[in-house]
């Protein structure tokens, strides 16, 4: 397999990031580096770790995720990079899946992100236009595609969740500075596009994205502070969309964030006075990312040193299950199985039809939780008859193919 650098950037969210790094930790793939470019807090988290010595530890306090993610891509030293947020974990196999298509020539590949309950997907495959706008694709199946987006559209990769051959994105200067927060990736992706570079779509490349708390955005999603993605979106506008077009894209965007907001009112987490308030920092970080300078990034030269990260290729997988009265005696003999080097999951089945919810905990274990008669995929029926064993084999069988093939279990 190609040597892999995975860039971690992280701002004001030290226990977020440490999850993430348990996460990376597990990863079943070699060789792999890791390096993280993080606030003085998250970096001072980084140094007390046992590992830290092999961590590629970056110190970087300004807002500013392009730069960040460039300064992470200069001292990569992987043929391949990707790229993951502080607040995602990642599947055992998640780089196996995602770097595929890299090795077979593609410049880019994107994976599918999961949202908060641990089971639904909160992104799959899009393409982005020149205006910014997302679009879905039509994806059938688990095996990696590279989608055809439609005329103008370049296939979109999440933040949280893509990778690259390094020499193609240093070639076009990583990710431009303009671009302090939301839609750097999909300015790369458009650049990417018309250089005639492949981007693949890998459904089975997967991180769990639990979109923490920031500065600007609550526990539950609601924004704090509009001011960057005005700004981005401007920036991105006058580089892609300029003129008449780009006016017209602003002012529908300018619109549906007012739409967004309106609604957020209406179910009680806003009030009329956090509305106006953050219609303004939209309207200026508009007027000051029509200031900003976007020009062609120069490219970044090549890393010297590549630090091996001592992950579990081939680590062996252990299930353990049983009720909810007997979770404190198996969370204990979770923690053990993953102090003794298993990528440990533990499945919680209450004789109820609760939705099941999945997380990954501080511990290093994969917990699953719900109703033994419940739905785990939001698809499914809402109530369904299943014994112990059978709901076993069926919640196995959904997370085998990330997370790897179990050597032994504990079924009670």
């Amino acid at each position: 397999m190609l040597p892999v650098s995975v860039i971690v950037v992280s701002r004001g969210r030290p226990s977020a990031l440490m999850r993430c790094l348990t996460g990376l930790s597990q990863l079943d793939y070699a060789p792999l580096e890791i390096v993280v470019v993080a606030c003085p807090e998250g970096a001072e988290a980084v140094k007390a770790r046992s590992d830290a010595d092999r961590i590629k530890l970056i110190e970087f306090d300004e807002a500013n995720i392009s730069a960040a993610r460039n300064l992470g891509l200069a001292q990569a030293g992987g043929d391949l990079v990707a790229f993951i947020d502080d607040d995602a974990v990642p599947e055992p196999l998640w780089l196996r899946h995602l770097t595929a298509p890299l090795a077979e020539g593609a410049a880019a590949s994107g994976g599918y992100v999961i949202g908060r309950n641990g089971i639904s997907y909160q992104w799959t495959a899009r393409s982005i236009d020149r205006l910014g706008a997302s679009h879905p694709l039509d994806i059938v199946g688990e095996d990696p595609v590279i989608p055809t987006p439609p005329k103008g559209h370049a296939v979109k990769t999440e933040g949280t969740n893509m990778a690259f051959r390094r020499e193609v994105l240093a070639a076009i200067g990583g990710f431009d500075p303009a671009f302090h927060f939301y839609l750097d990736e999909s300015d790369v992706n458009l650049r990417l596009a018309e250089a005639g570079h492949d981007t693949a779509i890998v459904p089975l490349a997967q991180v769990h994205h639990g979109f923490a708390e920031s500065a600007r955005r609550c526990r539950d999603r609601t924004p704090r502070d509009l001011y960057e993605i005005g700004a981005s979106q401007r920036v991105f506008l006058a580089k892609h969309a300029p003129g008449r077009a780009g006016r017209r894209a602003w002012a529908e965007f300018r619109k549906e964030q007012r739409t967004r907001l309106l609604r957020m009112m209406q179910r009680g987490p806003l009030g009329a006075d956090e509305v106006a308030r953050l219609m303004r920092r939209l309207s200026k970080g508009a007027r000051d990312g029509a200031k900003r300078t976007h020009s062609a990034t120069p490219p970044i030269a090549e890393a010297d040193l590549f630090l091996p990260y001592p992950t579990r290729p081939d680590a062996p997988r252990v299930t353990l299950s049983g009720r909810p009265w007997q979770a404190r005696r198996l969370r204990e003999d979770a923690r053990q199985s993953v102090a003794n080097g298993a990528i440990t999951s533990l499945f919680l089945f209450s004789p109820t039809a609760l939705f099941h919810r999945v997380r990954f905990t501080d511990d290093g274990f994969w917990q699953q939780s719900g109703g033994l008669f419940g739905r785990s995929l939001r698809s499914g029926r809402f109530f369904r008859f299943r014994s112990f064993r059978s709901r076993l084999r069926l919640e196995l069988s959904r997370v085998v193919r990330v997370r790897g093939t179990t050597h032994d279990s504990d079924a009670n």
